[in-house]
């Protein structure tokens, strides 16, 4: 898959927005940042939810956290309208904190998942996007998404990674480095992949937000479709 291409002002405009993200607050910003009118994620039913009750944890950062959108507007609700759209009993937890790197994620994974109620059925796991920004070296990225794949391993949870790519003005040794992270631990974990979160929305001014870094809220209805499926069949099997 091709890597949409960011500029390398854009880039430096994301790296801007991180003493924004590092705030932890997941405050929704003012509607007048969504490029286009925000439609809600949620859907009536189109059959009746039955079945097994499944909680899914969406584990990330902003881009699950749903930044710069209103209440009900990110990744995790999209997804879980469309599971119950389908007629899955399905929860999904939005454990997304903005501004988490794969380091943050590491140190809170283990405590997130202690405090559940009730072991999640499935894991999203989505970090890396900070890493870039920062220019993490990709061999710690790896350590601390191979570690985090380690701990769900071990408490038997299945995964779902979404992955990050990098800018090809970051260089091709950082690029081959840090875009080889996602496929290489979905192999070695046997976890579902989808190798990039943002793909057919990033550099698609109408789906993003005046940040050019986040989507908007029909940008993530676009990444929710092709996510929700993914995430439907992994409850299936």
């Amino acid at each position: 898959m091709k890597m949409p291409y960011v500029a390398g002002a854009a880039l430096l405009q994301a790296a801007a927005l991180l003493s924004a993200c590092n705030s932890r607050s997941d405050e929704p910003l003012s509607a007048t940042n969504t490029a286009t009118p925000a439609p809600s994620t949620a859907t009536s039913p189109s059959v009746p939810v039955s079945g097994p009750k499944r909680v899914v944890l969406a584990f990330g950062d902003s881009l699950y956290a749903g930044y710069g959108l209103q209440r009900g507007q990110s990744l995790p609700d999209a997804i879980q309208a469309r599971l119950r759209g389908q007629g899955i009993d399905a929860t999904v937890v939005n454990a997304g904190v903005s501004g988490d790197t794969s380091a943050d994620g590491r140190r809170r994974l283990a405590y997130t998942l202690d405090r559940m109620k009730t072991k999640p059925d499935l894991v999203m796991l989505g970090l890396g996007g900070n890493d870039v920004l920062r220019q993490v070296d990709p061999a710690e990225t790896r350590a601390n998404m191979a570690a985090m794949l380690d701990e769900l391993d071990r408490r038997g949870i299945p995964v779902i990674l979404t992955g990050m790519m990098a800018p090809p003005n970051l260089g091709p040794d950082f690029v081959n480095r840090f875009n080889a992270i996602w496929p290489d631990l979905a192999r070695q974990h046997k976890a579902a992949l989808d190798p990039f979160i943002l793909q057919g929305v990033l550099g698609q001014r109408q789906l993003m937000l005046g940040d050019g870094v986040h989507p908007n809220a029909t940008g993530v209805s676009h990444i929710a479709d092709r996510v929700a499926p993914l995430v439907a069949k992994q409850l299936a099997d």
